[in-house]
């Protein structure tokens, strides 16, 4: 069994910075995925640099199959000296995750990482190693479907230290069993980034003492979702384009009403147009038997689209999952691509929908191929591996 895993992160800057000195970076080689969670000393811009420069060189170095000693040696040589305290610090934690199932945790001065599986947090063994003077916890161990990590920096269980929870903050221990009931809601990474960032917010009383952030990595198999959008320019292609389609993997999704009534005619099915949602900026879904959803195009798209560009500037909150888990077509397709996809396989007409030949709307093509354009660029920029084929 392939591994590939579900990665969201949320922070929350210290009260009055305008910069956040935490930083994630997620990278994807070709045999792993991999999680860097830096924190660096102080707060404002000059953690948020030295944050900066250990994610990146981490990564980079990572990447590039080097070990995790000269990743750290590297890291100890490269920071600025802070000239007040006389020392270049940022703490860090890596999580690499292999395709084949095994997996790495190394960590220097930040909070265990919390880690579920099925239903209990589980402690695994490590070893201290020092490098360069540094202390680093390693843990090597295999991983199951459905396990999930949280990497976390100090500000999470300091939240509420000085004022909820007096001066003893949001131990680890109440962190974890926190997460823990969390994972029983919903084993979405994004969502349990919210939940636990917003939990931290209100122990803060809104006012971080401390830059916080959670990254939550969930492992999963690989998911495929299949889309199929627009006409063939010849219209023998039809039965083509259909096989493709139907014979590929995953869940499979039909947008646009002329794709529809192709599909429906391939397939012998009937349409049947479910009922509108009384959302009057999203067109109505439909209902073909073998397809898991059907929903008018070039509307429907650029709606869904939205939600996906939100996600990806790390703007989602519960308002923002209110809108995703609305019975629209838009919130449908958009919390399918989210959080059930890991490669997207496009399939794309190019003929001009004949009923806009004749009329103001004969741009349909070029808006489709826009849209599906920027549908790529923003599978991709959410880590899916994307595939177009036209027709």
């Amino acid at each position: 069994m392939s591994f590939s895993i579900d990665v969201s992160w949320k922070s929350l800057n210290k009260y009055q910075e305008e910069l956040c000195g935490d930083k994630v970076e997620i990278l994807k080689t070709e045999d792993s995925d991999i999680v860097i969670l830096a924190d660096g000393m102080g707060s404002g811009v000059k953690a948020n640099i030295l944050a900066t420069l250990t994610s990146k060189i981490l990564g980079t170095m990572l990447r590039e199959g080097a070990s995790i000693e000269s990743c750290v040696e590297t890291v100890a040589k490269t920071l600025p000296v802070c000239s007040v305290r006389g020392v270049a610090y940022a703490t860090f934690s890596i999580l690499q995750i292999f395709h084949s199932g095994e997996a790495y945790l190394a960590e220097f001065d930040n909070p265990s990482c919390v880690y579920i599986r099925e239903g209990r947090i589980v402690k695994y063994p490590y070893e201290v190693r020092e490098i360069e003077g540094k202390k680093v916890r390693e843990y090597r161990f295999r991983v199951e479907k459905n396990d999930c990590f949280v990497l976390m920096s100090d500000g999470v269980i300091y939240a509420g230290a000085g004022s909820i929870l007096n001066l003893q903050g949001w131990t680890w221990e109440a962190m974890s069993e926190y997460t823990l009931k969390c994972t029983k809601k919903t084993l979405s990474a994004s969502r349990l980034a919210v939940m636990l960032c917003q939990a931290c917010d209100e122990l803060y009383e809104e006012r971080p003492g401390d830059d916080t952030t959670v990254a939550v990595a969930r492992v999963i198999e690989r998911r495929v979702v299949s889309i199929f959008t627009g006409p063939p320019a010849r219209k023998e292609d039809d039965v083509r384009i259909m096989h493709d389609f139907m014979n590929g993997e995953g869940k499979k999704v039909v947008s646009g009403g002329t794709s529809a009534n192709i599909a429906a005619r391939i397939l012998k099915k009937k349409i049947v147009t479910k009922a509108d949602t009384g959302n009057p900026d999203v067109p109505p879904m439909a209902v073909i038997e073998g397809i898991d959803l059907v929903t008018e195009g070039v509307l429907t798209l650029g709606k869904c689209l939205k939600l996906l560009r939100k996600y990806v500037r790390g703007e989602f909150d519960t308002e923002f999952f209110d809108d995703l888990d609305a019975d629209n077509g838009a919130s449908r397709l958009a919390r399918l691509l989210i959080e059930e996809c890991t490669e997207l396989h496009l399939f794309v007409g190019t003929a001009v929908n004949e009923a806009h030949k004749e009329t103001e709307l004969n741009f349909d093509l070029s808006m489709r191929q826009n849209l599906v354009d920027q549908l790529v660029r923003t599978a991709e920029e959410m880590d899916k591996r994307v595939t177009v084929k036209y027709y």
